[in-house]
């Protein structure tokens, strides 16, 4: 039994489902105080942030996709800055994850249960942990920012290659499709963990700045991330040869492999700047510049998740 209250923000395409309502019901009947926000329009969500901060509601809960989720984190983050009187208030809401989108790639990293009931009651009674967001430039995300030819694509990944690859199949069916595709021009500047710095020129065809571990419909971009350790974990693709294609798969199943094509960092920040605009798509919000900085922000977010959850060092 508990009397805090919480807001529960659903995404105004999935307010309709029957279950969420009876669940909220029975939540309801069992003690806990939830009152539901719908979201409509754009910026409905800081809105509601708003509300719930000005009114000491504690806990949110996300209902909905990763760019539900994102776009929840990217509101506290930028109400921190516009509305100081609210800081100390913004930096006690915890935040929690009712997983409705397509892939739920963050959730299913955090193992954050899909099935309604289940996910709902973490997100009332479960505990909250201290974890870290990225910024790239003025915007912000929790999960995994995808830049270059990933950003701009939507593979039709054949049945064979799912069965075959399984997670990875999306991505190496898009690298096959990368053959024909004109890359990046820029440099690549970042500073790796143990702050040395270091910077790359050339030609390069994506890569994903990851704060969790899974993108794409379950792609497991970096299955070694953890989300506070203070660090983004970078897989970098330049540019290959077809001659080189199973070189490349080779190098992106193995995830302990620093290859002649793939490349994996930890970084505290990384610097993308390109001779044409790069397109970056964050936690499903698509964003396109000549420059791109992410980095790290350690401890930025309180996010409920299951006890022991293996995402945390």
């Amino acid at each position: 039994m508990t009397s805090t209250m919480v807001m529960l923000i659903l995404n105004g395409k999935k307010s309709g489902l029957p279950l969420i309502r009876q669940t909220v019901q029975m939540l309801r009947q069992q003690g806990h105080l939830i009152e539901v926000r719908c979201t409509w329009e754009a910026g409905d969500i800081e809105r509601f942030v708003r509300e719930a901060a000005s009114r000491n509601i504690a806990r949110i809960i996300a209902g909905g996709g990763d760019g539900t989720v994102n776009e929840l984190v990217d509101a506290i983050a930028n109400l921190r800055h516009t509305e100081p009187a609210l800081v100390h208030l913004l930096d006690n809401i915890e935040i929690a994850i009712l997983p409705l989108g397509t892939a739920n790639d963050f959730a299913t990293a955090c193992l954050i249960p899909t099935e309604i009931e289940a996910a709902l009651t973490l997100a009332i009674s479960g505990s909250a942990y201290k974890v870290d967001m990225a910024q790239a430039n003025d915007r912000h995300f929790i999960n995994v920012a995808s830049a270059g030819f990933g950003a701009q694509i939507t593979v039709e990944t054949p049945v064979e290659l799912k069965d075959l690859l399984g997670g990875q199949a999306y991505f190496i069916s898009g690298l096959i499709q990368a053959l024909n595709f004109t890359p990046y021009q820029g440099k690549i500047t970042a500073m790796l963990a143990d702050g040395q710095l270091i910077e790359q020129q050339g030609a390069g065809l994506l890569g994903a700045i990851c704060n969790g571990r899974l993108a794409g419909g379950g792609q497991k971009l970096a299955p070694n991330a953890l989300l506070n350790d203070g660090l983004l974990d970078v897989l970098l693709v330049k540019h290959f040869p077809s001659s080189a294609v199973k070189q490349v798969i080779d190098e992106l199943l193995n995830i302990n492999l620093d290859g002649e094509y793939v490349s994996r960092l930890q970084v505290q920040n990384i610097t993308f700047e390109s001779t044409q605009p790069l397109p970056v798509n964050l936690d499903g919000e698509p964003t396109s510049h000549l420059k791109h900085h992410f980095t790290v922000m350690p401890n930025a977010i309180n996010l409920v998740l299951p006890q022991g959850s293996s995402i945390l060092g």
